[in-house]
């Protein structure tokens, strides 16, 4: 099966073409997600694709979101392109297993960010404040050292090609109001949780992630991806050592090799040498297998 690196579904608007997703508007209440095999680093996407990345990511979120149904309902509607509208059939081959029939909500105006251990943004914060989002933190923390309660780190959301920024509890509150970011911060935390205790069990450690929820009909769910190595750390068990970066299942291999090569992080962005295309995809898979018990059917 070849790579997508976009889709060009001519039955249906496209409303948006994101770092990695394609999305349509099937009616007024519908959207048709397509996770494409596009990889973005620094804000900046690549112009090669990691082929079957796209399915590792829906596949992933599928997995999570089921796993969370009790606490959140999510906006899947159908995931078989048998269950899709017919003129979405002819597309099967770009469809099936990367793409989710969704529920049309009102995305909150914040990225939830979660972080059990000290890494990434969140470590040159407390590197020059000593605290993380207004989160006060203990002296003498080491780099990727878990944290002893997870903290809930909002962000603003950017447009593409810009960079979101962190932000205090009290800015979340002012954007979502009190209650609602109450809400929101405790489902965030409770997801986290339940899926760093299970991904634990199975040698990975979630370090951070980001989840995105939206309203419908005045009600909260779960929507876009879910603990996916995009939108989390994931990080071997085995060999965790605090007190330095961490090697991980993320994309971090693939950061580390721009940075390798001197990427200034503007566009235009590199050609992936297709040794790094192989071994990025291989830790994609490597993560769902790790996370499922399965591997990934492609």
């Amino acid at each position: 099966m070849a790579a997508v690196l976009e889709t060009n579904i001519t039955e249906y608007p496209l409303i948006s073409r994101g770092k990695v997703r394609d999305i349509y508007e099937i009616d007024a209440d519908t959207l048709l997600l397509v996770t494409t095999d596009r990889i973005s680093a620094f804000d900046v996407v690549m112009p090669d694709p990691i082929e079957d990345k796209g399915k590792v990511l829906n596949q992933i979120t599928l997995f999570w979101m089921k796993m969370m149904e009790d606490l959140v309902p999510n906006h899947i509607l159908a995931t078989d392109v048998d269950d899709y509208p017919e003129p979405l059939r002819k597309y099967r081959d770009q469809l099936q297993d990367r793409s989710v029939l969704a529920k049309k909500a009102k995305p909150l105006p914040i990225e939830c960010i979660v972080r059990g251990f000290i890494t990434g943004s969140g470590w040159s914060d407390y590197l020059k404040t000593g605290e993380v989002c207004g989160h006060k933190l203990p002296e003498g923390l080491k780099e990727s050292e878990m944290l002893e309660k997870a903290l809930f780190t909002p962000s603003t959301k950017a447009d593409l090609g810009e960079h979101d920024e962190n932000i205090t509890l009290d800015k979340a509150a002012e954007l979502l109001g009190e209650e609602m970011m109450r809400k929101v911060e405790k489902l965030a935390l409770g997801i986290y949780t339940r899926a760093r205790d299970y991904a634990k069990k199975r040698g990975i450690l979630i370090a951070d992630t980001k989840f995105e929820f939206g309203i419908l009909d005045g009600e909260l769910i779960f929507i876009d991806e879910a603990l996916t190595p995009d939108s989390s750390r994931f990080w071997p068990e085995e060999g965790y050592a605090p007190g330095q970066s961490q090697p991980s299942f993320d994309k971090q291999y693939f950061r580390d090799w721009l940075l390798e090569i001197g990427f200034n992080k503007q566009p235009p962005a590199p050609h992936v040498p297709e040794d790094i295309a192989a071994r990025t995809r291989e830790k994609y898979l490597e993560a769902y297998k790790l996370l499922t018990g399965e591997d990934l059917k492609v």
